[in-house]
């Protein structure tokens, strides 16, 4: 059992990453790939990840196990190259503490990633891009859609019956008895957040236990297993815009262009639409409380509520 001991403040330093982590969900499609269990739903899968990784990724697997990985493969990034910078500054004490912890002697390759050789960190950077392309890339867009219906079902149970029955909820067999999270886990474990809070992220390829980061001075990490408890589809993308089809492809691009404040001039010129046209589309926005509108002197501006912000980050361009 892996048991999470709050303090009165760690419950209002809950967040829930708003985007899925590319290299987090890599690395634990990787190892989901190399486990046993959920035969009947992930064998196929299984096999055609197998059948699709190229020789490239081949270095990898003297990181990664069925059910570790080191912890400096997957920071929390919001892109693919941001996450590979990060893999890119890892100290060499850092990565040499990680592997360590697989228990298990490094390889000549490994070595070098430790005292920091070009070629083998050359060889790291294209075969994480290359699994990226090879496992994620063609089913990132499910992803994400999945990580933003996770991702609204917490807020929306936060606010209505409060951050611990949500908690409680999150998970199967999660329960929270008297400021300490208990959660099913194969180890017995006791982690105290002790002020530093807490930070969720979903995983929807990973089906074994929640996953803990620690790092000192900064909140918990705790990655779990969710969605439908199947890989998502490895397809390519329909073409189009999602969120066109849905408002229609003008109040989608005034939707989208409002990242930040803007007037009803700003967002006709940037549209390309008429003043009528952009006035009535962004009432329609907000009678459907995706906008706000506030008028500031002679000039009316318009501002993306945090649904319209939901929305335009899960159905992206």
């Amino acid at each position: 059992m892996l048991r999470i001991h709050f303090s009165p403040g760690d419950f209002a330093r809950v967040r829930f990453l708003a985007r899925p982590a590319p290299l987090v969900e890599l690395k634990l499609s990787l190892m989901m790939s190399r486990r046993r269990d959920s035969a009947l739903l992930f064998g196929r899968w299984r096999r055609d990840v197998g059948h699709s990784l190229p020789a490239s990724t081949r270095p990898l697997w003297d990181l990664l196990q069925p059910d570790r990985g080191p912890a400096f493969l997957d920071p929390v990034s919001g892109d693919l190259e941001e996450g590979l910078e990060l893999v890119r500054g890892t100290p060499g004490t850092v990565i040499r503490s990680d592997v360590a912890k697989l228990e298990r002697p490094p390889t000549p390759w490994v070595r070098a990633l430790i005292a920091q050789d070009a070629h083998a960190w050359d060889l790291l950077d294209r075969g994480l891009r290359d699994a990226y392309q090879s496992v994620l890339a063609t089913s990132w867009n499910t992803v994400r859609e999945r990580h933003a219906a996770e991702f609204t079902r917490f807020a929306l149970s936060s606010a209505e019956h409060g951050v611990e029955p949500a908690l409680a909820a999150l998970t199967p067999g999660a329960r929270l008895h008297e400021a300490t999270w208990h959660l099913p886990a194969s180890r017995d474990r006791d982690l105290h957040l002790a002020g530093r809070g807490l930070t969720l992220l979903p995983t929807f390829h990973w089906t074994h236990e929640p996953l803990i980061g620690a790092w000192p001075g900064r909140p918990l990490l705790l990655v779990y297993p969710a969605g439908p408890g199947l890989p998502p589809p490895r397809t390519a993308t329909p073409p189009g815009d999602a969120l066109a089809d849905v408002l229609g492809p003008s109040r989608a691009r005034i939707l989208r262009l409002l990242d930040h404040p803007r007037t009803t001039t700003e967002l006709a010129a940037r549209a390309h639409l008429s003043l009528p046209t952009t006035s009535s589309h962004s009432a329609a926005l907000r009678r459907a409380g995706l906008i706000t509108t506030t008028r500031e002197g002679r000039s009316v501006q318009h501002t993306r509520t945090d649904l319209g912000r939901m929305l335009t980050e899960a159905v992206p361009a």
